[in-house]
């Protein structure tokens, strides 16, 4: 009986409960609505933010804009997060949007406001221009103040820089190739390229004898006496890993004005340019040089024009790419380098008259023995391609000086064996040689060999070879094979380093000996046609052969400088 009555007790309960749930009397819920926020501000990238809906009933949201959507759209009761999402505003205008959420009979709305997008609009983004050069204006659209970048230095801002239509001023090209730069627009993060193309010039021109009156044997005696602008625009070497080409990397300061100005007054009328070119190719492909680095020697060889000085421009070590391989396996690679550097810088430099000298190569061997008919037969080959190569390009070009190089530069090899290269011009060409003899006085820094000529004959620090007679026999060779041949010789290089760290007397008797050599040499060269052109390094401390100080101009060695220069009495 017991467990009858707990049953009926729980359904009586449970029938209460109903009731009480069910009753008519009891009043329906109000409806509710409400929103988190009544605002909100998004990123003109587009970007998604939540706002929280809590209702007793049934609800909807809308927006009045289609770039932004809701996530969810409809709900039920409770409270629920919202995501409200704009896509990228593309137009330079703050924007907003109206969110409407309903329920029932409530409504309410937030605004949804979106910051104004980044404009920056170019209408053009490529100009092809001639190799005259000429003006481009480009438009400009932006929402703000934009930056710009110009790749190219022949590319110069003229006017309206900021505006929205900028001018720019494109310089003539003094190239062979084409050649491309860009001009950057840049404004919070968004970017605009505008590329610049300009056409090279032509590799052949008629034919221009304007101040080029000059042959070989008569421009020579003009030259007179010489400097090497050594160790500097045919610096390179690997960095990193890397090979690359720097004009102060090997310890000397960019070339001047003021250097050049003093080497003038110091008596030299000629300048040697040994120049580095594979360092500065942007095109492996093409061998294309940077206008840059071509800029950058012009300004060089200006220094030296006009300064009413003549100027030897040459394709130097580079890394021994051509200059330490007279091979069969590297000539046709060699030769398809060489003419394409070379029609590059003879045409850049066209139309400099006389007083512009090319040399094609500088101590092209494969080692330092006698050479072998594979070497001389690649070596000469060199210096064909070189010839070729200038006179192809016409202009001033047709009737410029070159000068060719023996093997190795060495007076025996190049006695031995050298033939002039053809050349559609007559008596346009000069041979180049060098001379440091004796090698162990001239260049050995660690021999005892300090002395020299005949006032130390027979002293001990005296070398035993290379004295007085070794420079006239030497250069008489040079003199008949060529100079009589009205073939005038370049003495490209010569020196004897400076012994600082010996002692006192040592040393007083080694300027001496020095200062011989360098007066002997200069003067045995010009009594047999030569042009004398004196190694200068840069450095003029302890084993060096500077004369100046390259940062100001100043003479360090005017005792070497004068025994140089007065060969010309």
């Amino acid at each position: 009986m017991k467990k009858i009555s707990s049953v009926w007790a729980f359904i009586v309960c449970l029938t209460t409960i109903s009731f009480v749930s069910c009753s008519k009397n009891d009043p329906i819920p109000a409806p509710e609505l409400v929103i988190s926020t009544e605002q909100l501000v998004l990123s003109n990238d587009g970007e998604t933010k939540s706002f929280h809906v809590r209702s007793n009933t049934s609800w909807q949201v809308s927006s009045n804009q289609t770039w932004c959507t809701l996530t969810p759209a409809s709900g039920t009761s409770g409270t629920i997060k919202i995501d409200a999402t704009v896509t990228k505003n593309e137009i330079a205008a703050t924007r907003t949007a109206i969110i409407t959420v309903t329920a029932g009979s409530l409504s309410k709305e937030l605004t949804v406001t979106q910051d104004a997008g980044i404009l920056l609009t170019v209408t053009q983004s490529e100009y092809a221009v001639d190799t005259g050069g000429d003006e481009i204006i480009v438009q400009v659209q932006s929402s703000g103040a934009y930056t710009v970048e110009i790749d190219g230095d022949w590319i110069t801002t003229v006017t309206g820089s900021g505006t929205t239509s900028p001018k720019y001023k494109i310089d003539p090209n003094p190239g062979l190739l084409v050649r491309s730069g860009t001009i950057t627009f840049s404004l919070s993060g968004v970017t605009k390229v505008v590329t610049v193309s300009q056409t090279g010039n032509a590799l052949t021109i008629p034919d221009d004898n304007t101040g080029m009156a000059s042959n070989a044997m008569t421009l020579s005696p003009k030259m007179k006496v010489g400097w090497n602008l050594g160790n500097t625009l045919e610096a390179t070497g690997l960095t990193n890993g890397v090979y690359s080409a720097s004009e102060t990397m090997w310890g000397n300061p960019k070339a001047s004005k003021t250097l050049i100005d003093a080497v003038k007054a110091a008596g030299f009328n000629t300048v040697r340019l040994p120049c580095a070119w594979s360092g500065y190719i942007e095109d492996e492909t093409t061998y294309k040089i940077k206008d840059s680095w071509l800029a950058r020697v012009k300004e060089v060889v200006d220094y030296c024009v006009e300064n009413d000085m003549y100027v030897i421009v040459n394709i130097h070590w580079d890394g021994g790419w051509l200059e330490e391989h007279p091979l069969y396996s590297h000539q046709v690679e060699v030769n398809k380098k060489q003419k394409a550097l070379w029609e590059q810088i003879a045409v850049a430099f066209r139309n400099y008259d006389e007083h512009l000298l090319f040399a094609g190569t500088n101590e092209v061997r494969a080692n330092y023995n006698t050479p072998i008919a594979e070497n001389i037969e690649v070596q000469q080959s060199y210096n064909q391609t070189f010839v070729t190569a200038v006179r192809s390009t016409g202009g001033k070009n047709t009737f410029r000086n070159l000068i060719v190089q023996g093997y190795n530069t060495n007076i025996d090899h190049t006695d031995n064996y050298m033939v002039m290269p053809a050349d559609a011009t007559s008596n346009r060409l000069m041979a180049e040689v060098h001379f440091y003899d004796p090698f162990d006085f001239a260049l050995d820094g660690t021999s005892t060999k300090y002395l020299w000529g005949a006032s130390f004959a027979g002293n001990v620090n005296a070398s035993t070879w290379g004295q007085e007679a070794w420079v006239t026999q030497q250069f008489a060779k040079m003199k008949t094979k060529f100079v009589d041949q009205n073939i005038p010789i370049i003495l490209g290089e010569y020196a004897a380093i400076l012994r600082t760290s010996l002692t006192v007397a040592a040393f007083t008797n080694h300027v001496t000996a020095r200062n011989n050599f360098l007066h002997y040499v200069t003067k045995a060269a010009l009594d047999n046609g030569f042009v004398p052109v004196y190694w200068d390094a840069g450095a003029t401390g302890n084993n060096s052969s500077g004369l100046f100080d390259r940062a100001t101009g100043q003479q360090v060695h005017s005792d070497a400088i004068d025994a140089i220069v007065s060969a010309l009495d």
